[in-house]
């Protein structure tokens, strides 16, 4: 069996399996933290940790680049913990358990952590390294990013020194981004009260399961199903057609990430207990059949569980049904400018109630390139919740990056992968969310790009990064570097 620190180049993976090995989920990233900072001053680096937990390594250029513009290569520390319902993992203390599989590194029923733990890794190569020539270095490792851009969004002025930030979040190899999404999160309440479940009631386990998920943003085009929305699909005709009640909902798990499951009770007389039986199959049959070329593992459970004292009140019920069925989800608009590009964006991502606090939270993740377009959406959405009785808080907002086709490094970029690979990078914009938007607020005089290797299926399980593009991406890393300007002299 190959063994991840073997694969080429070594460098790079040797580093990788480091990260593996080092528990480091979104708002958890203490131990992966110290071991950056280790690693800095382990190489004789300084090695800065500021206030928001991020962390900055500085390089002196090689001999005869001190000329040369400053290059601050940039990833975030955090990765999303993400598992399969029956895979016993815990994100806090146990490492990922990564194997290569046919030119492919992926995990063992958890997401692999390559989003962005690759790019982390090659940073971390080019200080570790004696024999590459480049100008002066910085490494921005940020906290918190896949949670809301914590890291980015603290960041004070002028504790970067360099001119050229190049973000290593990006994940089709080949491909150079210049533009990127921005986001919002839409936090919603329903506070319920409790009716006692009469006498003569069943009670069902409601599960979806089998779907592929994955990233908010980039996935989002693939037309996924969402397990939230296929839940209350099925539950809003049980309760329309036999008076099915709800008792509990759990349905998906992070913001940024497409619902894979929805674990749920319900209750029912017991006169129709085998009626739901009988339509929930029927339904799932259509589903299935309407979701079968991207679903294909899409299961739907419905067992016969002990008796409960208690289920949602009615109205809230149905308003919560009817509000979770109305919100628009997945692929809002295309780009009218950039062919392909997705414009805006909805993920209904989060239904879980809380039977202590009697609440039902729900959460979803806007995207889009175009400010008035997700402030329309944010209007649309708050008044589906709002019109159905809830609480309804819009909060995070980040900007967008906005293309700059005359970018100096766009063009040292494009002319140093022709050269080494005979063919021109695509130029994109991306439909998720880099923190090369937030950063620029702050730096406004930053030249900026975003490149990676090519990562499949990030935020979800099935996530895995392919071995050959990581060669490619670091040979135009290196040479990318070796190539930067020099300063311009005013």
């Amino acid at each position: 069996m190959t063994h991840i620190k073997d694969i080429h180049p070594t460098q790079v993976w040797e580093i990788f399996d480091q990260i593996l090995r080092i528990p480091r989920p979104s708002n958890h990233e203490e131990q992966i933290r110290e071991w950056a900072v280790n690693f800095g001053k382990s190489l004789g680096l300084e090695t800065v940790k500021d206030e928001v937990g991020n962390v900055i390594i500085r390089k002196p250029a090689t001999p005869g680049m001190e000329n040369r513009k400053g290059v601050i290569l940039q990833g975030h520390l955090d990765m999303v913990p993400q598992k399969n319902s029956d895979k016993i993992h815990d994100f806090s203390v146990d490492p990922i358990e990564a194997f290569v599989d046919g030119g492919w590194v992926t995990a063992n029923g958890t997401t692999l952590g390559a989003d962005n733990g690759i790019g982390v890794a090659s940073a971390l190569a080019v200080l570790a390294s004696e024999n590459l020539n480049h100008g002066p270095l910085e490494v921005l490792l940020t906290a918190t990013e896949e949670t809301g851009m914590d890291g980015a969004k603290g960041l004070k002025p002028g504790l970067l020194k360099g001119e050229v930030l190049i973000n290593t979040d990006s994940e089709d190899e080949g491909e150079l981004y210049v533009g990127c999404a921005g986001g919002e999160d839409v936090n919603v309440q329903f506070n319920f009260s409790e009716e006692k479940i009469p006498k003569g009631y069943a009670v069902f386990n409601l599960n979806v399961t089998g779907l592929k998920g994955g990233h908010s943003g980039i996935d989002i085009p693939l037309q996924r199903g969402n397990a939230i929305k296929v839940f209350f699909r099925i539950f809003h005709a049980v309760m329309k057609k036999l008076d099915a009640r709800l008792i509990h909902i759990d349905g998906g798990s992070l913001r940024n990430a497409i619902p894979r499951e929805a674990f749920g009770k319900i209750a029912v007389n017991e006169s129709n207990a085998e009626k739901l039986v009988q339509l929930i199959r029927e339904m799932t049959g259509v589903i299935q059949s309407e979701l079968a070329f991207t679903e294909s593992g899409l299961k739907v459970d419905v067992i016969r569980t002990d008796t409960q004292e208690v289920f949602m009140d009615k109205t809230t019920q149905q308003n919560l049904t009817m509000a979770v069925i109305a919100c628009p989800n997945g692929v809002i608009r295309m780009s009218d400018s950039m062919k392909g590009l997705v414009e805006t964006s909805s993920n209904l991502a989060i239904v879980k109630s809380d039977d202590s606090s009697k609440t039902v939270q729900v959460s979803c993740l806007m995207r889009s390139s175009v400010d008035s377009a997700k402030e329309e959406l944010g209007s649309r959405i708050k008044a589906v919740f709002e019109l159905a009785g809830a609480q309804v808080v819009l909060s995070g907002n980040y900007a967008g990056w906005k293309p700059n086709m005359d970018s100096p490094i766009l063009k040292t970029m494009l002319k140093v992968y022709e050269n080494k690979f005979g063919r021109i990078p695509e130029v994109k914009a991306i439909h998720a969310g880099l923190e090369c938007g937030i950063l620029g607020g702050n730096y406004p005089h930053w030249d900026m790009i975003s490149f990676g290797p090519t990562i499949r299926f990030p935020h979800s399980p099935d996530e895995k990064v392919n071995v050959e593009t990581v060669k490619r991406f670091w040979e135009f890393l290196t040479a990318t570097l070796e190539n930067i300007p020099e300063k311009e002299v005013v």
